[in-house]
Parts: C-alpha cells; structure tokens; sequence
C-alpha cells in the first residue's frame, strides 16, 4: 500500500459521516506503519474497542469503512476462527465478527455486512510472516506469497464490493 496522509484516510470513508471520519482515532503508531508490508491499513479504535476501521485501495480510489465489532462471549483459548481475508487460523477470539454499514440507501435504511476478520486487522502481515498465529503451523499451503496476496486482495475486494455496491 502507498502511504497515505491523515487528511487522505479521514476523506475516505464511504459508509460514515464527515464528523464521524473527523473524530475517528488514528493507529498510535500512525507514523511508523510498514506501508511496503500493508495491502490496507486497518486498526481498532483505541478509544472505543468495539470500532474498528479499513482503508484500501478499492476501484481506482481510496476507500475508507468503519466496521463495529459485534459483541458476545468471548470464545476459549482453544477455540478455533479462520479470518476470512487473509484466510488465518486464529485461537482465543482472535477473529471476530466485524459488521460495516452499507453506502447509500441501503446504508439508511439499517443494512449492514458482516465478515470475520482478525481483530487486530494484521491480515498483511500474517499472509506475509511478519506476524504468527498461535494456530499457525499446523498446515502449509502450497500458495507463493504473491498468491496468498492476490487471494487476500480479491477477498477484500469482495467484501468492499458488499458494502460499495
């Protein structure tokens, strides 16, 4: 991903007012993100745990959604989620269900898409090894990396589809 300035991430999102994408808190580490390692930039909210948002590149232009993360018992540590991006095995709630109000009229009138993703949107780097799963390792896949990338691309591009279209 290309790195993006702060004014280009908060005039990106599609599914959130102007106010909303003003106040919304930046990744603390905002000024040392690995771009190179990022297909999109995602982070939780640090001052409100249950919001979380995504920004990529989606049809040519930079797209911003604000996801929630759906409430609930928390799952046992041996308990086993696959993010459906990035397609990693998490353990111990580290994935979960995070849902995005859809653009335009459907958005008002209350749709919403959901999608199981890593809570940490670290998807890039787990595709990539710079991050691991306690899970991990139980299988390889036979995919290059530039494979898994495209894989995860086209699943994000799915789910931007679900909420743009």
């Amino acid at each position: 991903m290309r790195p993006v300035t702060e004014r280009e991430i908060r005039t990106s999102f599609v599914n959130c007012s102007k106010g909303e994408a003003k106040r919304l808190g930046l990744p603390k580490d905002f000024a040392d993100l690995p771009w190179d390692d990022l297909d999109y930039l995602g982070w939780r909210d640090p001052g409100a745990p249950e919001r979380a948002y995504l920004v990529a590149e989606h049809d040519g232009r930079l797209t911003g959604i604000a996801l929630r993360r759906a409430s609930g018992a928390s799952r046992g540590f041996t308990a086993r989620s696959m993010c459906s991006l990035c397609l990693t095995t998490r353990t111990g709630g580290a994935v979960s269900l995070m849902t995005a109000r859809r653009t335009g009229e459907a958005g008002r009138q209350g749709n919403s898409v959901g999608q199981y993703l890593c809570d940490d949107l670290d998807c890039s780097l787990y595709v990539r090894d710079k991050k691991h799963s306690v899970a991990a390792g139980e299988y390889e896949e036979a995919l290059t990396l530039d494979e898994k990338i495209a894989r995860m691309r086209t699943n994000l591009d799915a789910f931007l589809d679900k909420i743009t279209r």
